[in-house]
This record gives structure tokens, C-alpha cells and sequence, in this order.
């Protein structure tokens, strides 16, 4: 399979299976259309050539041909599908151990955020803190559970988790407690909307959490439209300075600022580069998942001015590279070398799985999104050292293979199949793809190689 587009000049081509990445010249990008797929080494049919001499000479279409086969040959175009079969998912799959959870300690918010995907923090079942000892039991749970994995991972999520922070500390504590004896290593991450941050919490942060995860949707007139206090004030000026001086205590530990963009601010690249502006190099604004009906939901008739957000972010980046600063993109973050393993390539989103989220009062659901689902409760971590092996199955088999739309989808290797939860949100089904997602997603990949493109040719005339 290939995929092949055109971004501001460049003919890119991708070959889906072996994950070469080519630029082509026009007279091969044109070329590549007459290909056999099935038979990419034919010759090219009379008819192709009678096509392609309308616009091209003939020892230009048969020297871009030559080069097209010389590729096929050296398996980096048309390649097939090898080394990734249903027998390895199965393989390895079914015998993962739990590595990570998201451990809601609050489910209460400080903030009431028009677009919440969490009810404003209470999932619909009402306001409520994790008690120590349920999330004592959830490092044990994850310990039991994570069989021989050393590394595990563990956020701090919420509502607001800061409303819990003398839990949050006693958890961290807890959990370092058991490393040595346990033979575990944790990263913690914590997200928060900084309305509480303070010089201790902050010092805290910043020497337990690997990874901090700081809530600004952009530009001030957009956060606080969406972001207010439950008294109607905007978040922005309370949370901006809090984030700076959170920063630039970090002394590089990871961190990224996370906003989310909506039908009202479809220009969200604008809100990118005003954090960027604020001095914050790692950033992601991500579109609001909500049903089709809310007067803030993303349409299919969005997409076209999304797409060209994404490409006008693009050269931004571009843009500040050639000046000598910096700005990473989540949604570009693509390794095009390593890349993910084969597993992580054919399934994706290890909720339910690998992954799961525990709730104030211990329950267990495959993610975040699915807390307050009755149907998706896997368990509880006070009742059963278990998960629910029925529900497990289910996000088991939620792979490339068994989902109908990613079959055939050249974006499939890089997103692994999207997000189970937004699938079911939308279509009742884990394994039907959510469309606006998908497209979003395919736009977000093109844009990353375009990135990876342009960025190598910079350093090589440097």
C-alpha cells in the first residue's frame, strides 16, 4: 500500500507497510498512479504511456518508471505486509501485564470548563477525593498486576488533583516505598489546571514528576471563555505566571502544556503560537471531543480549516527552527525511525489492556473516558485482585485486523486503530473508527513527515 500527497511543493509519497518515506519529482509522482499495485514491476501499459505523454516526454516517464521498480525491488515501495501477522498480536497481546494507570484522586474540579468531558470533573457520579487507602490499594493493584515489567507508570488525574494533594504525596511516597523491595521504577505525570500551584507544590512536582501536564487553552480571550472558576472568573492570569515559574524550575524534565480547541476557535494555531510565546516550547492543543449536536463540537465541514491550521502550524515550527527556536508539537511528535514496536504499530491505545484508570471509590474502567460507564467497570481494586478477563478481551481484540475501517487505511501503522473510547462515545462500538478523528489524525501524519522533510534539508544546509 502507499499513500501519496503534495504539501507546499514537496510530492511526498509513504509506503504504508515499510514506512519509507520518498519525495518524487512530478513526472514519478504521476507515474506512481499507472503502477500495479499487485504487480508494481510490470511494464506500464500502452494506455498509461498515451496518458502520461500528454503531459511528459518518454525518456522522462520510462527513466521515473526505472526508478519506481528499483524501489519495489529494494522493498521500499509496495512492499508487503511481513513480520506483522494476527498470530503475534495474539502472541503477545494476551499475555501483557498492566504497566501504567491514570488514578483519578479527585473527582471534583475547581474550574468549570464549558466543553468538560468529565462533567465538570465528576464523571456524573458525583464529587468526591480518593482516600489513601484506595489509592494505596491501587499501587498494590498495579504492582500485582504488572507482572514482570519493572517500569510502571502512574497520573495523577482528575477533576483537579490538586484538590487532593496531601494524597497525591502520600501516594508518590507509598509507591517509592515499594521500588527497592518490589524491584519497580515509577514515573509519575500529573495533570492540573494551576489554579493551586504554590511554591511547594510546584518543588514537588518538579523533583517526583517525570512529566507534568500544565491546562492552557491559549490565547486569553479563548482560555477564559471555556476555562472559568465556578464563580464565572477566567483562569488565565491566575494559571499563566503559576505555569512560567513551574517551567523554569524543571531544569529540563519533561513537561507539556495542554489546551483544547473548539468550533468557536477553529484558528487554534493562533493559540499555539501564543503559548509558544509565553515561552513554552512543549505544547499540544487537541480537538474537543464532544456529540455532534453541542454548539461546541468539530463537524465534517470543519476539517478543511482545520487542515489548513495544521499546515499553517507547520511552517511555523519551520519558521522558528530557522531562527533558532524551538517549538515541539504534540501531534507532529512522529518517530519515522524507531517508531513504535510491532504490537504498538497493529493495536495502539493500550486501554483495558496495559492500561487502566481507578476512580475515588476503586473502581477499574479501560480509561479515563470510560469512567462513570457502568458497562465498562473492570473491577475494583478494594474487592479483587483481578481485572474482569471478559471486558479485557474485548480491548484485546480491538486491533487493525479486527477494525473494519483501518483494514485498508494508510495511516493505520501510526495510529494503531484510534481511540476506543471516542469510537464507543460515537458509535457505540470500540472497534468502529470515529471519522473526524481519523481524518484529523491522517491530516496531523502528513504534516509530521512533511515536518521531518523539510526540517533534515535545514540541518543538511547548515
Amino acid at each position: 500500500m502507499v499513500h501519496k500527497y503534495k504539501q507546499n511543493g514537496f510530492n511526498i509519497v509513504l509506503d504504508v507497510n515499510s514506512g519509507a518515506v520518498h519525495l518524487f519529482d512530478d513526472v514519478a509522482y504521476d507515474v506512481l498512479d499507472y503502477v500495479d499495485e499487485l504487480h508494481p514491476l510490470e511494464a506500464l501499459s500502452s494506455s498509461a504511456v498515451q496518458e502520461l505523454c500528454r503531459a511528459y516526454g518518454m525518456s522522462d516517464i520510462e527513466r521515473a518508471h526505472s526508478e519506481i521498480c528499483l524501489l519495489c525491488e529494494e522493498g521500499k515501495l509496495f512492499s508487503k505486509e511481513e513480520g506483522v501477522s494476527r498470530e503475534l498480536l495474539e502472541k503477545n497481546i494476551n499475555s501483557s501485564p498492566v504497566k501504567s494507570m491514570c488514578l483519578n484522586v479527585a473527582h471534583d474540579c475547581n474550574l468549570r470548563c464549558k466543553y468538560c468531558f468529565a462533567s465538570t470533573g465528576d464523571f456524573s457520579t458525583g464529587r468526591e477525593l480518593m482516600k489513601f487507602n484506595v489509592a494505596k490499594s491501587a499501587i498494590d493493584f498495579l504492582v500485582k498486576n504488572s507482572g514482570s515489567r519493572r517500569n510502571l507508570e502512574v497520573d495523577f488525574f482528575g477533576g483537579e488533583p490538586l484538590l487532593n494533594f496531601e494524597n497525591v504525596k502520600r501516594t508518590v511516597f507509598y509507591a517509592r516505598g515499594l521500588e527497592a523491595e518490589k524491584g519497580k521504577r515509577f514515573r509519575f505525570t500529573l495533570t492540573t489546571n494551576g489554579l493551586l500551584l504554590t511554591d511547594k507544590i510546584i518543588d514537588f512536582l518538579n523533583n517526583e514528576m517525570s512529566n507534568v501536564v500544565l491546562s492552557l487553552d491559549g490565547r486569553k480571550i479563548v482560555n477564559d471563555s471555556f476555562r472559568a472558576t465556578s464563580s464565572g472568573l477566567g483562569s488565565y492570569d491566575a494559571i499563566v505566571p503559576k505555569f512560567k515559574k513551574l517551567v523554569s524550575r524543571r531544569n529540563g524534565k519533561d513537561y507539556y502544556v495542554r489546551g483544547t480547541f473548539t468550533k468557536y476557535n477553529l484558528d487554534f494555531s493562533e493559540d499555539v503560537l501564543h503559548i509558544r510565546s509565553l515561552g513554552f516550547e512543549q505544547i499540544s492543543v487537541e480537538p474537543v471531543v464532544l456529540e455532534p449536536l453541542n454548539e461546541f463540537s468539530i463537524k465534517e465541514d470543519d476539517l478543511g480549516k482545520i487542515n489548513k491550521e495544521y499546515e499553517k502550524l507547520a511552517e511555523e515550527i519551520i519558521r522558528l527552527r530557522k531562527n533558532g527556536k524551538f517549538l515541539n508539537f504534540f501531534h507532529f511528535m512522529l518517530d519515522f525511525e524507531d517508531g513504535p514496536c510491532a504490537i504498538k504499530r497493529l493495536k495502539g491505545c493500550s486501554c483495558g489492556n496495559e492500561y487502566i484508570a481507578v476512580t475515588p471509590s476503586g473502581d477499574i474502567f479501560p480509561c479515563h473516558q470510560f469512567v462513570g460507564n457502568s458497562k465498562w467497570k473492570m473491577g475494583n481494586v478494594l474487592e479483587s485482585p483481578n481485572l474482569s478477563e471478559d471486558l479485557r478481551k474485548k480491548f484485546v481484540k480491538a486491533n487493525i485486523f479486527e477494525k473494519k475501517d483501518c483494514r485498508n487505511c494508510w495511516a493505520k501503522f501510526f495510529c494503531g486503530g484510534g481511540c476506543n473510547a471516542n469510537n464507543f462515545k460515537f458509535n457505540k462500538d470500540i472497534k468502529k473508527s470515529y471519522k473526524i478523528a481519523c481524518e484529523l489524525q491522517k491530516k496531523r501524519i502528513e504534516c509530521a513527515l512533511y515536518l521531518k522533510i523539510k526540517l533534515a534539508d535545514l540541518r543538511a544546509r547548515s
